[in-house]
């Protein structure tokens, strides 16, 4: 039997959603000038959690560098995306240069060495971030990785620390 006409476009859904199905995450203020959710990651370099994923090992996050000069060398074993919302960032590997609006995929096997120009005072990239990242000196050995629950884990230290509480990171997990 073919379903009913919709008669109204803007009817919203009537079903009840799936019981077993996750809540979305929405947070309308995600670029927010409250140092407290920045996680500090190194010197003048943080990041702001949206989705740390546990069952499918990706992380969502804003990455803030406030500094010039190299941020990290590291190889990606899954795909990356990248969009940049302020200042620049480039890769010594490669002859681009990821200015605001530049959008940026990273496939597997991708290794780099990300370099923030000595004119940008602020960079702020939104990353998706699958798998690790697997920091490796000049010939590929291996020095040191962040996976989302390292990720998480800086969270809960730094939450807990400016008095938000470790469990604050529970509102970006899935």
């Amino acid at each position: 039997m073919p379903p009913p006409t919709d008669n109204n476009p803007l009817l919203p859904y009537q079903l009840p959603f799936p019981p077993d199905a996750m809540t979305e995450i929405v947070i309308p203020d995600a670029n927010t000038s409250d140092e407290r959710l920045w996680v500090p990651q190194a010197e003048n370099v943080s990041f702001r959690p949206l989705c740390l994923n546990r069952s499918q090992g990706y992380w969502v996050t804003l990455l803030r560098v406030r500094k010039a000069g190299l941020l990290s060398r590291h190889r990606h074993p899954q795909p990356v995306h990248g969009f940049v919302l302020k200042g620049s960032w480039r890769y010594l590997e490669h002859d681009w240069v990821a200015t605001p609006g530049s959008y940026v995929y990273e496939p597997p096997g991708e290794t780099h060495t990300l370099i923030v120009p000595e004119d940008v005072d602020e960079m702020i990239t939104f990353f998706h971030v699958s798998g690790m990242m697997y920091y490796v000196d000049p010939w590929g050995k291996g020095v040191g990785f962040d996976d989302v629950f390292t990720k998480i884990e800086l969270c809960r230290a730094h939450f807990e620390k400016v008095g938000l509480g470790a469990d604050y990171v529970t509102r970006f997990l899935r």
